[in-house]
């Protein structure tokens, strides 16, 4: 695996809703008008990531706000998964811009929205931000790897942002529905979306820490072998 340019990489997007999002995403290219850029569509993913917040914060006063959490996650698809396609539709891909705003944004947004649930009253602010730090990790480590190895990988066993979004929809539609059920433990006292957001952080950390291990171990192999 020879260093690569991060702008000239190949890109996994290996999802189980893989073939349905991607006719989706042509299908909105072609009936794009033309001032809806991926400029303006980058831009409405962080609009959206302010909303979904913002929702979640809300949902002391009422759950109904989920709902429009919900909405948000769906605005946040459209335009974070639609930039950079109807860039590549339209040929004016902006490669090192694009990389750099993209990717930054996104991982602002993920502070909002993770920042928001730990707001809610259905998540303790601590688990919503460790579940955070797994999900900052990963991100890491995929731009590293893009780096690296020239390679792009954003999905893992068919796992991909747009089917964690899904989950995210129907847990809260669960939760408008049966509430938020509590779980006495030996030790203290979740919710049980508290257990939620502590798996997933613990799932995040175990895929980060076993991804690194498999690539320091084949860069170095490599590295070995050359010399």
């Amino acid at each position: 695996m020879a260093e690569a340019d991060p702008q000239k990489h190949e890109r996994i997007n290996d999802i189980l809703l893989g073939p349905i999002e991607r006719r989706a995403l042509q299908w909105l290219c072609v009936r794009m008008p033309r001032w809806v850029t991926p400029d303006v569509l980058t831009l409405l993913a962080l609009a959206a990531g302010v909303l979904i917040g913002v929702s979640y914060v809300l949902t002391n006063i009422s759950p109904a706000y989920l709902w429009l959490a919900s909405f948000g996650f769906i605005l946040h698809w459209f335009g974070d998964s639609l930039d950079g396609t109807l860039a590549r539709y339209r040929k004016i891909e902006r490669p090192k811009y694009g990389y750099f705003v993209d990717h930054s944004l996104d991982s602002f947004t993920e502070f909002l929205i993770a920042f928001g649930v730990g707001l809610s009253p259905y998540v303790r602010l601590e688990y919503a931000l460790f579940a955070l730090t797994g999900y900052l990790l990963m991100s890491v480590s995929v731009y590293v790897r893009t780096y690296v190895t020239g390679v792009f990988q954003i999905s893992y066993g068919k796992f991909g942002p747009t089917e964690i979004r899904v989950v995210i929809v129907l847990a809260n539609t669960l939760t408008y529905f049966i509430g938020n059920p509590i779980i006495q433990t030996p030790f203290r006292t979740f919710s049980l979306f508290d257990l939620v957001a502590i798996g997933v952080g613990i799932v995040l950390l175990l895929i980060f820490v076993v991804t690194t291990f498999r690539i320091a171990r084949e860069l170095r192999n490599q590295e070995m072998a050359r010399s």
